[in-house]
């Protein structure tokens, strides 16, 4: 029988991290019957004055060639008896290793003043990167504190990567200004990305569900610069936003007051808009005197937008239905092997009232397979054709060998990048 993938997931909640370490190592060897070959860690931050003991510590117990990881204000796992479980305040690891035959496994870490500018040629993407783009590869990303950095890498990658898919996280702290862990093999950063390119026989299949729900109807902005709407249909946007919320019910109203973002059009050619055709982003404030709005993303002239509510309901109806297309998707092909989640820190128990509720409702769909992840500062995952960064979604990336022929010939090797 040929060599398959394997997948493990461990997950221990032991206050002291040496008996942490020993848990999630014991657990998630004994999981594979080949050795790994790929590594992810993540760390609570209640952990936060160990971070530098996490990598001398899992080296004494582990052997893989390639592991990356990040702290998190949370930390997403499997238990023992297959119980995924989202700790968002208590001490916790997470660990996940993967055997993957045929899968090419290049480890890097991206220095922000390393990144090309957007002018710059694929060579050079190709460059900082270190891997070809055929066969496209798949890559996971962790990043650091916020910057234009890691919009500009992602721009980047999807340029130079053409067909690839990427996802991924923010690392996060325990609060504001937290400090913030980045792993690499042997190395701890701080700062810049650390990420892996997977080539060859596997694919990562994404789920991104930003959790809101459109009111009223859409509008064109009629004028616009960078990241202001200064004009919604030649009306001063202010007073549209006010005689939209004026028309909601009581509870909407309420709701506007600290959950309303904008809804940007992914298609603009499609004339009826619904739920899923937008890319959601939050509305950084706006101007009293002239009315105008500012945004978390660029608008043009022409562009088409909806303002949209978060609230639980919405949340969960929008990943499940998300869900639901994902498996009527899948009603064929290989089987998914394992699963990665990257959710906002301000999801979970404090959107829900209720813990687990993400990851319970994604294991309602695809049952047997181990989940891991963290909560982030932002989450990285495509929509639309480009891979960005999210506020307030989940982002799923489901793993599974590739199909067909077009995946033989590549060789099964971890590398490392500046290690």
């Amino acid at each position: 029988m040929a060599d398959q993938m394997q997948w493990a997931n461990a997950l221990s909640t032991r206050p002291s991290l040496e008996a942490a370490i020993a848990d999630v190592v014991q657990q998630a060897v004994s999981s594979l019957t080949a050795p790994a070959d790929l590594g992810l860690v993540f760390i609570s931050s209640a952990f936060t004055s160990e971070y530098s003991r996490l990598l001398p510590l899992l080296a004494e117990r582990l052997r893989v060639p390639v592991l990356i990881g990040c702290s998190g204000g949370g930390v997403i796992g499997t238990t023992q008896c297959g119980k995924t479980q989202e700790l968002e305040a208590d001490a916790a690891l997470s660990l996940t290793l993967a055997h993957l035959p045929e899968v090419n496994i290049k480890a890097f870490h991206i220095d922000p003043e390393e990144i090309p500018d957007l002018d710059s040629p694929p060579d050079d993407w190709i460059d900082l990167i270190g891997v070809p783009p055929s066969p496209a590869p798949q890559f996971i990303l962790l990043s650091g504190s916020f910057s234009s950095s890691i919009n500009d890498l992602l721009q980047g990658i999807d340029f130079a990567y053409p067909g690839s898919v990427t996802v991924g996280g923010q690392a996060s702290g325990g609060g504001m200004g937290g400090r913030l862990a980045l792993f690499y093999n042997d190395q701890l950063y701080t700062e810049g990305t650390v990420g892996v390119a997977l080539s060859g026989n596997i694919v990562l299949e994404t789920i991104v569900a930003q959790g809101c729900r459109p009111i009223g109807k859409p509008f064109q902005v009629t004028k616009g610069d960078r990241n202001i709407i200064m004009e919604l249909d030649e009306r001063i946007p202010l007073i549209v936003l006010r005689d939209l919320i004026a028309n909601l019910s009581e509870e909407d109203r309420i709701l506007a007051q600290h959950s309303l973002f904008v809804g940007l059009a992914m298609d603009e050619f499609k004339q009826d808009l619904h739920q899923g055709d937008f890319l959601v982003r939050s509305i950084l404030g706006v101007d009293p005197t002239g009315g105008a709005i500012a945004i978390s993303d660029y608008v043009r002239p022409g562009q088409r937008l909806q303002f949209h509510l978060r609230d639980a309901l919405a949340s969960a109806e929008d990943l499940e239905f998300l869900l639901d297309r994902y498996q009527e998707q899948q009603s064929s092909g290989t089987s998914a092997i394992g699963a990665l989640m990257f959710s906002c820190l301000g999801r979970g128990e404090g959107l829900y009232g209720k813990a687990n509720f993400d990851s319970e409702l994604f294991k309602r769909y695809l049952k047997d397979i181990p989940l891991a992840g963290f909560f982030c500062g932002g989450e990285i995952g495509p929509v639309g054709g480009s891979t960005l960064l999210h506020n307030y979604t989940s982002v799923f990336g489901i793993c599974r060998a590739r199909k067909g022929e077009e995946s033989r010939g590549a060789g099964c090797r971890g590398e490392g990048r500046g290690s």
